[in-house]
């Protein structure tokens, strides 16, 4: 048994569960954007963070990473248990094809590559902020924080996870830019991270064959 998720926020640096293989590569037809609300980790009700969306749009391309699980459905169902957990924000899946960085860009390297997506409605989906002006975008940024530490710390990371892999985002680095004049701290280091780790002690759950299937275009990719 194997699964493949891609991650393209937070775990890209930080995935915090055991997976077998990390693979750089891309998906077709998404941009990254910063349209969904985080209450519970890098925000609060009052004042939610920004995280990670992928929003479709024909012709683009976003570069992530995508991870394995091998090992049979135990395996499978711990590394979902705690994606879901960690992923509370987004409440359908989705799949899409795979493209490995120095490979064929025509042929997928991968089909059926699970990602976490959200529904772009916020009669429906309490956690979709939607667009905003990028000012606005970097003030609300600069100034939330959660359990798991501050909004600008997770777009720092970002743009920093970016450029480590080679494909920076010109929209990440735009709008950290914007939040370093909010902050007036450009030319300062990045913050440390803090660790995501699953519980062990987290009941197993149903396999993933359960897990609904959306076509691309009706759905946002992300994760927190």
């Amino acid at each position: 048994m194997v699964f493949w998720v891609f991650g393209y926020g937070s775990l890209v640096w930080n995935p915090g569960f055991e997976y077998d293989e990390k693979v750089i590569g891309f998906i077709k037809d998404y941009r990254r954007v910063f349209d969904v609300a985080c209450f519970d980790h890098r925000g609060t009700r009052e004042r939610p963070a920004r995280t990670c969306a992928l929003e479709y749009k024909e012709g683009t391309i976003c570069w992530g990473a995508a991870y394995c699980v091998r090992g049979g459905p135990e395996r499978e169902r711990l590394a979902m248990e705690y994606l879901e957990r960690r992923e509370c924000e987004y409440d359908e899946r989705t799949l899409v094809n795979f493209y490995k960085e120095g490979g064929d860009s025509f042929e997928p390297a991968l089909k059926g590559v699970i990602v976490f997506t959200s529904t772009p409605d916020k009669e429906s989906n309490k956690y979709y902020l939607g667009p905003a002006p990028l000012e606005e975008m970097a003030s609300q940024i600069a100034t939330a924080f959660g359990p798991c530490g501050n909004n600008r710390d997770y777009l720092f990371l970002l743009e920093k996870a970016m450029s480590d892999i080679g494909h920076e985002d010109d929209m990440v680095i735009e709008l950290a830019n914007e939040v370093r004049k909010v902050l007036g701290s450009v030319g300062k280091g990045i913050p440390k991270e803090r660790k995501l780790i699953g519980p062990s002690h987290i009941p197993l759950m149903s396999h993933i064959p359960t897990l609904k299937v959306h076509p691309l275009p009706e759905a946002i990719a992300m994760d927190s």
